[in-house]
């Protein structure tokens, strides 16, 4: 007992001199001002805000109106569909998003969709000083463009593009922009996911998503990291409402790196010739050759000339990853292709009978072979008022579709002409007219010129094959 009670004496003690030595350790852990206990992002909003700018894009839109007389249902009943019910109107209409500047002299990158058609582009910044802005570059493709305004020899504050390769899921990052036209405004949010290809908003997609508050009207605006720097363009936002849900999608700024060099040097938007084709590796796919997982891209065909052919690409390889990147589907390949420069080469890694190699990819620009030779086909024929050219990688490239493919592609329709009334449409491949295969726009050109009592026509319509007969 006696021992029992030195114990819980002890033990007392030790515990009595714990608190004694720990208080003064707890007491210095506590804040002692205000600015201990402050966390902020307003140094970086600060260097950040001047950048970003709000965008007024002005554009003629004609739309077809009916006179209110002709709306009358007595007067519809008494006299039928009237021919001249119909006329043209034209409104001007204003859309508002967001831009950042990029280069000092006056660049700045937004969305395309923002200024898409604009008759007037004016660019108010955030001591809301205006400017009339020009089109530089505007990619379609990627929904980005670059503006120039003329600051007559002044430094306009920029934010500097950042690497986008560097993020991670879980980084913070704050979207400041113009929602809903009512002012500048910072959100903050993290990463939620990297290379969403999935979001069908452009033809080169791997977005950056993240959970910031992104709404109408930030289109166009920055995508900051924490170093300051533009890390992504915020493009577009999943919504059932118009608000804003907590999925915001970015165009990465490696990409944005791309098109801005192509604005400031005054050269053409060029990417390197993509030269094959493929398809996600799935189980079944996996299964068959033989791979742990479905992972990659297996490919299907390789261009004769192309650089692939050149790197050693055999149809049946499974291209899990470029450089140090990961690809799990054709878009994330296109992109990471896509944003490098011509001249340089990439490292393909290739999956070969269950052995994984390196092959080194040269990045060159898609020749225009066979030249495009665009033409307006005339006479009494069903192609009459189409203006159709020969397909080729650099002209495929340039029109957005699939550099692989071959043939007579239709460029443009006239809306009062024989090919309108068909049905014929942009981007339109005619393959073959009454048998013959349209490998040129000669074949076309010399088998329409022959009259026929019956046309008999095959088009490729997106991935759709259409087979139709006209009567001459």
């Amino acid at each position: 007992m006696i021992l029992n009670m030195i114990g819980k004496c002890l033990a007392i003690a030790a515990l009595g001199l714990f608190v004694f030595m720990a208080a003064p350790i707890f007491a210095q852990s506590v804040p002692q001002n205000r600015d201990q206990i402050r966390l902020s992002y307003a140094p970086l909003v600060k260097n950040a805000a001047p950048a970003v700018v709000n965008i007024y894009a002005k554009r003629l839109v004609r739309s077809r109106g009916r006179a209110s007389l002709f709306n009358d249902p007595i007067f519809n009943r008494l006299f039928g569909d009237f021919p001249l019910r119909g006329f043209s109107r034209e409104r001007l209409e204003n859309s508002l998003g967001s831009g950042v500047i990029v280069r000092a002299a006056g660049f700045i990158v937004t969305n395309n969709h923002v200024i898409d058609k604009a008759q007037e582009i004016t660019v108010v910044l955030s001591d809301r000083r205006e400017f009339d802005a020009h089109l530089v570059v505007a990619d379609k493709r990627t929904d980005i463009a670059v503006l120039k305004v003329d600051t007559k020899g002044e430094n306009l504050p920029f934010l500097k593009p950042g690497d986008s390769d560097a993020l991670e899921v879980g980084d913070l990052v704050l979207a400041v922009g113009n929602p809903f036209g009512v002012g500048q405004t910072v959100t903050s949010g993290i990463v939620s996911a990297l290379a969403r290809t999935s979001v069908g908003i452009s033809d080169f997609r791997s977005f950056i998503q993240t959970d910031a508050a992104i709404n109408p009207g930030n289109s166009g605006g920055a995508l900051l990291a924490m170093n300051g720097k533009l890390v992504g363009v915020n493009t577009a936002i999943y919504s059932r409402d118009g608000g804003s849900l907590g999925l915001g999608f970015a165009v990465p700024s490696n990409m944005v790196r791309r098109i801005l060099d192509s604005a400031i040097s005054g050269k053409p938007l060029v990417r390197p010739w993509f030269s094959f084709t493929g398809k996600p590796v799935t189980s079944e796919i996996a299964n068959a050759l033989g791979l742990e997982r479905p992972v990659g891209i297996l490919i299907e065909k390789v261009s004769r000339n192309g650089p692939g052919k050149r790197a050693g690409l055999l149809p049946g390889d499974v291209v899990v990853a470029v450089g140090r990147h990961d690809v799990d589907d054709v878009q994330a390949l296109r992109f990471r292709i896509a944003t490098k420069p011509i001249g340089e080469s990439v490292d393909l890694k290739v999956v070969r009978r269950g052995n994984l190699r390196s092959l080194q990819f040269d990045l060159v620009a898609p020749p225009e072979d066979p030249p495009r030779n665009l033409t307006l086909i005339s006479g009494r024929n069903p192609f009459a008022g189409a203006t159709v050219g020969n397909l080729s990688p650099a002209f495929s490239e340039e029109i957005g579709i699939e550099s692989s493919l071959k043939g007579v592609i239709v460029v443009k329709v006239d809306k009062r002409s024989t090919a309108a009334r068909l049905g014929l449409r942009p981007n339109d491949i005619i393959r073959a007219l009454n048998g013959a295969k349209m490998r040129r726009v000669i074949d076309l050109e010399r088998t329409a010129a022959v009259p026929k009592p019956r046309w008999n026509i095959d088009l490729q319509r997106g991935t759709r094959t259409i087979q139709f007969q006209v009567s001459g």
